[in-house]
């Protein structure tokens, strides 16, 4: 086979060889290699055109992909290089942490051992122990001994402040380590650290302590985050109170308070200041005397910030109040009309004469609780009603003397009247009668009244000075004796006023310089470190106590608002 095979190709390469015709002519000759195709030999360029077509597809395809791998890892590289970015500038904000996601660092450890909360990895307990140990008795080991300690005898019975020290009655001669050791004991145990302090304290995780059990009683519980007594370094790691008190009581004796940046220091008054009250937010105070302005001031305690004033021509203020709604302001002077600020358009209102009165002066006057209710003093014992929607009179009531101070009751449904016979005067609002009236003990004429929103009491000042303070579902009851009788003031009661939890009392009187004192309600005492020994009030006229009770402003006749603020109280 491979002879032939090899004869074969020898003549057709004769034969090729013999013939001058080209090679692309003998395609039709009868002669040709009729193992080969024709149209193999036909053809020979074209297909090398298509092999060369085919390349460069396939190396255009293999560039484009490759080109489209490096535009996918630029772009993975530039969200990489933006969140790092972000990282570095805004921390975890935007990219929060997801933890077994991190890129570890090169440089990093491999491994850590996390011993926040005391576990061991497995395997390493006795390593862990042996760490314990070496770390005690390197604590434990002092850094210098005294030789002559040991050689020492203390004689602990001879001595009398040291048979406290003994362990056996007949014990008297001990070394000087042991007397050390046990003077150390002994003024551990009369002088016991703080449990909270100690960082190492293990017995606390067993359970409450004395301390812990007596805060529980006393109304002190753990702030929110701090019930698991493992979670130490969680202290430093948050803003939030670490004791929260409950219920607790003012003490009596001293005052714990502080002066603050004056309420009105934008714009102090060039008259006296005959109106301060805080609104129900706690936030906002007006200001109002005799200068015909009124002042709003947000209270902060270091800038009291002016937020608007409002001039009223033809009356000077002698009195200004807040509905208790906090929607409108009622001002009122010497006049026989009084005016009504709205507080959310910014609009004030005229209001008055009031029909089928003569009154000159609508000076004195009290908001009910409930906003419904305004009630004026009037002439020859009257108390004048107006309602505090319409503005217009819807009532009278009328008094055997002349009407001096108003205190409403029970939401409103009930008001007191004190005056010029010297008895308390209270009324139903409902039937417009009378239900009850008794003298005020010792009281010749009554200047002033109040009546505390807690504890059902109620406050009387006269003109001697004197303050009577009763409980009044007693003196209702017949009960004419006061609780407590206040004798601090030597002049006229122009002003009474209880704090939000009837905790503290002020008493005031605008003829003395000081004459501002205040009553710890529940032992009935005055606080002896107020007023301030250092600061003078000047003539006080005013004053009023935030809702949540931590601020106190104070105006007196110089055009100041005097800013305090009570420790004992959280919130404003």
């Amino acid at each position: 086979m491979s002879l032939i095979s090899q004869n074969v190709g020898s003549k057709n390469r004769v034969k090729r060889s013999n013939t001058d015709e080209p090679a692309f002519l003998g395609v039709n000759n009868s002669n040709a290699d009729a193992d080969e195709p024709a149209f193999l030999g036909v053809h020979k360029d074209d297909e090398g055109g298509i092999e060369s077509d085919l390349v460069l597809s396939k190396t255009k395809k293999k560039r484009k992909e490759r080109d489209e791998l490096l535009e996918k890892q630029l772009e993975i590289e530039e969200g990489k290089e933006m969140k790092k970015l972000e990282n570095f500038l805004f921390g975890s904000l935007y990219s929060p942490v997801e933890f077994g996601k991190e890129e570890e660092k090169k440089d990093s450890l491999s491994f850590f051992l996390d011993r926040s909360v005391g576990s061991v990895e497995p395997g390493y307990e006795e390593d862990a122990e042996l760490m314990r140990e070496s770390d005690i008795e390197e604590e434990r080991k002092a850094v210098w001994l005294d030789e002559e300690e040991e050689k020492t005898k203390v004689n602990i019975a001879k001595v009398n402040r040291l048979r406290k020290l003994r362990k056996d009655e007949d014990e008297s001669l001990i070394s000087g380590s042991q007397y050390v050791s046990r003077l150390r004991a002994q003024h551990a145990k009369m002088n016991p650290g703080t449990d909270w302090a100690r960082l190492d304290s293990r017995s606390r995780n067993d359970g409450l302590s004395d301390d812990e059990l007596s805060d529980e009683e006393n109304g002190i519980v753990l702030a929110r985050g701090y019930k698991n007594d493992n979670a130490y370094d969680d202290i430093l790691r948050t803003n939030e109170d670490l004791v929260v008190k409950s219920r607790a009581k003012l003490l009596p004796g001293l005052l714990e308070y502080s002066r603050l940046v004056d309420a009105n220091a934008e714009d102090p008054s060039n008259g006296p200041i005959n109106s301060v009250q805080f609104h129900q937010n706690a936030q906002l105070l007006l200001a109002a005397g005799l200068d015909r302005r009124l002042r709003f001031f947000q209270i902060d305690g270091k800038r009291n910030t002016k937020i608007q004033s409002i001039f009223i021509d033809d009356c000077p203020i002698r009195k200004a109040s807040f509905l208790p709604d906090g929607s409108k302001v009622i001002i009122a002077g010497r006049r026989k009309f009084f005016y009504s600020f709205d507080l959310v358009k910014a609009k004030v209102d005229k209001i008055g004469p009031l029909v089928g009165r003569e009154e000159k002066s609508l000076e004195v006057f009290e908001v009910s609780p409930d906003s419904s209710m305004i009630a004026f003093v009037g002439n020859e014992g009257y108390i004048l009603l107006v309602s505090s929607k319409t503005k217009e009179l819807v009532g009278t009531l009328k008094m055997n003397g002349t009407v001096r101070s108003l205190a409403f009751a029970d939401d409103g449904q009930q008001l007191l009247s004190h005056g010029g016979d010297g008895q308390v005067y209270h009324w139903d609002l409902r039937t417009r009668a009378c239900i009850h009236k008794a003298v005020d003990e010792g009281c010749i004429h009554g200047t002033a009244l109040c009546t505390s929103p807690a504890r059902n009491l109620f406050a009387a000042g006269s003109d001697s000075g004197i303050v009577n303070i009763y409980n009044r579902d007693e003196f209702l009851g017949g009960k004419k004796k006061p609780i407590k009788t206040i004798e601090n003031l030597t002049t006229k009661v122009d002003l009474l006023k209880f704090n939000n939890d009837a905790q503290i009392l002020a008493v005031c009187s605008h003829m003395k310089k000081n004459s501002l004192k205040l009553i710890h309600v529940p032992s009935f005492t005055v606080f002896s470190n107020w007023p301030p020994a250092n600061s003078a009030i000047h003539y006080p006229r005013c004053l009023d106590f935030s809702p949540g009770g931590g601020f106190m402003a104070m105006g007196n006749a110089a055009g100041k608002v005097l800013l305090y603020k009570l420790h004992h109280y959280d919130h404003a």
